[in-house]
């Protein structure tokens, strides 16, 4: 097995040279760059990852706990993540706690084994002891997208406050009155916050919120569709409703479609978390977007200075409204926001 020496010698470089450009080390020039990765391709040469995590205490690994990687939100998430750490020399290993918070744990224990270092994750439920454990324990941490209160970690998320706010004035606008929300988990800061932000919205145009309108979810599809399923047997159903989540939003379109049912012209549909899928349903559904790539780009940085020493300050990125056409909106929005 060639060694690093040999790949030095091939290049005609020194073994430091190799060392950071197989470290992605910014100071190498593009000539030395590329001899080296040509002397690694034609000598077959691999790194010890594990030798050189004993020398250095590093492994340049990054965990990444996400909520559901079936969402595409979190898949946009991940990759995004998982692009700005490689930028960065780092790996990511990613666990998929699918909205439960022992596999979470398991996952935060699985990925301490493998001495990652350091965390990013995105809570499932309001603080797990593990998840606690490995703040208090010192383990580098990022939240991203949720995050936990009380507990002193950075945390990298958008502000979908205002955005809702947007929404709710856009609903008014085209004579909605009756609003419904199906919402995340209350276990969760953002299945929370985001009923808080409707309710408050609804006020500042003197509506409110009654416990009829308001539909428990998991941010899986299945709970959108019993919500809905709940909201339309009422003997006032809603005119519009707002899914908190865009998998939710798929479910309540599907429990709409089985009533025989038309969004919009019978119903109204919005959804937080805009995804690629949204332009192609019909209609297409009007959404919040999260700043994606944003959040995970800032999330990588945030996680590389708290390993590297700093302290970097929490990062709140704005969301915003994307207005299509599943609330009753002019045709030419159709065209203007595809």
């Amino acid at each position: 097995m060639a060694s690093i020496k040999d790949v030095a010698a091939e290049a005609g470089v020194s073994v430091a040279t190799v060392s950071r450009v197989l470290n992605s080390h910014p100071s190498v020039s593009p000539d030395a760059r590329a001899r080296v990765l040509s002397a690694v391709d034609a000598l077959g040469y691999r790194p010890n990852a594990v030798a050189r995590s004993l020398r250095t205490d590093q492994t340049r690994t990054l965990g990444l706990i996400i909520s559901d990687v079936l969402n595409p939100y979190f898949t946009a998430l991940a990759r995004s993540v998982e692009e700005a750490a490689r930028a960065l020399g780092y790996s990511v290993i990613i666990g998929n706690a699918d909205e439960r918070p022992e596999l979470q744990d398991h996952h935060v224990r699985t990925l301490l084994d493998r001495r990652i270092d350091g965390l990013l994750v995105s809570p499932a439920d309001g603080g797990s002891q593990q998840m606690l454990d490995a703040v208090r324990g010192g383990t580098p941490m990022v939240f991203v997208d949720r995050w936990i209160p009380g507990v002193d970690v950075p945390v990298v998320r958008a502000d979908g406050c205002p955005a809702v706010r947007e929404l709710v004035a856009h609903l008014y606008g085209l004579g909605h009155r009756k609003l419904a929300i199906i919402a995340g988990p209350a276990a969760t800061t953002t299945g929370s916050e985001r009923v808080e932000a409707f309710r408050d919205a609804l006020g500042r145009h003197g509506l409110s919120l009654p416990d009829a309108y308001i539909g428990q979810g998991d941010f899986q599809a299945d709970s959108g569709r019993r919500a809905t399923e709940w909201f339309l047997a009422l003997p006032e159903p809603p005119d519009a409703v707002f899914a908190a989540d865009n998998l939710m939003a798929l479910g309540a379109l599907d429990a709409i479609r089985a009533r025989g049912l038309r969004v919009p012209q019978d119903i109204a549909l919005a959804a937080f978390d805009d995804i690629p899928w949204f332009v192609h349903t019909d209609p297409p559904i009007t959404a919040i977007a999260q700043p994606t790539g944003d959040l995970g780009r800032a999330a990588v940085r945030a996680l590389v200075d708290v390993i590297e020493g700093r302290s970097p300050q929490s990062v709140t990125l704005p969301a915003r409204l994307v207005v299509r056409r599943s609330c009753g909106e002019p045709a030419s929005y159709q065209r203007s926001n595809l």
